[in-house]
């Protein structure tokens, strides 16, 4: 695999603000440094709104605009994407059948111990769909936990759904599907009372013309709550690289910093229906939420 250029990137980082009145993300956003390859292969489980292959065959997508904004200024010419299922990305880029992956991928502990994730490019928080009047009436997690007859479902190896388990909905109340369409099948048949996903997901689902006048999202509804803090636990959503490629991970970030600083990064999320609410928090690091654990 070809490299960056490491002495560009070591002068780079040598830069000091000193004097200068910059920050350090605006210096990198002046100083990005060009890689030594015009070629990357993606991988994306095609889920709306983050990377999707639409039906007049492009590749769509906020992760996918936000890597074409990050890497076509540092001479990134051509992405090869391939479509997989969530939970295969991961393996696939342990591999070495991606060079990087970004689909929707929350920044966990637990995958920092297999990747190395970019910095983050967005917050998103548990979102709960059910039938149209939610019938059951759930608005929390806890609501499902204490009520046995209640089942809700998640994509398997999909966060939300890891968070249902961590909130305590597990065995026979937590149903694990193979991607989004067979979960949101699983809720139009009856056969679970609501299915979580990211609020992304959840949103852009929800605009769908054979899904959207059937379902709606649970408002409000309570996700997972931190037992530390008390409060709901916030995922962010990041770019995935391998383990032995630090110095592709490194340019991404610098130029990701550059898109932050500018606002480009809050014109993507909008066109794709997030709000600024849900921007990554200034100043937060991949490094910072992989200690968290």
């Amino acid at each position: 695999m070809k490299r960056i250029d490491l002495k560009k990137l070591a002068g780079m980082l040598a830069v000091t603000a000193a004097g200068l009145g910059a920050t350090a993300a605006s210096l990198a956003a002046d100083t990005a440094p060009a890689l030594d390859k015009d070629t990357l292969t993606v991988g994306i489980a095609n889920n709306k709104p983050w990377a999707y292959r639409d039906t007049d065959g492009a590749y769509k997508g906020v992760n996918i605009d936000i890597l074409r904004a990050v890497f076509e200024p540092l001479g990134v010419k051509h992405f090869n994407f391939t479509v997989g299922d969530f939970g295969s990305l991961i393996p696939g880029l342990a591999s070495r059948r991606f060079d990087v992956v970004d689909s929707g991928v929350v920044i966990t502990p637990q995958r920092c111990e297999l990747v190395l994730f970019g910095d983050p490019e967005l917050t998103s928080l548990d979102a709960l769909l059910v039938l149209k009047g939610n019938p059951r009436k759930i608005h929390s997690f806890d609501d499902v936990v204490k009520n046995p007859a209640l089942k809700i479902g998640g994509s398997r190896g999909g966060q939300q759904t890891k968070n249902a388990a961590s909130a305590g909905v597990t065995g026979d109340q937590l149903q694990q599907f193979q991607n989004t369409e067979s979960t949101v099948s699983a809720l139009l048949a009856n056969r679970v009372d609501g299915i979580v996903f990211t609020s992304g997901t959840a949103n852009a689902l929800l605009e769908g013309p054979n899904v959207g006048d059937k379902i709606e999202r649970a408002k409000p509804f309570t996700g997972l709550i931190d037992a530390k803090t008390g409060k709901v636990v916030q995922s962010y959503i990041g770019a995935a690289f391998r383990k032995d490629s630090q110095p592709l991970r490194d340019a991404y970030n610098q130029q990701l910093a550059k898109l932050k600083a500018s606002g480009a990064i809050n014109k993507i999320a909008e066109k794709y229906g997030f709000s600024i609410e849900e921007k990554a928090p200034d100043g937060l690091t991949s490094s910072q939420i992989c200690a968290a654990g």
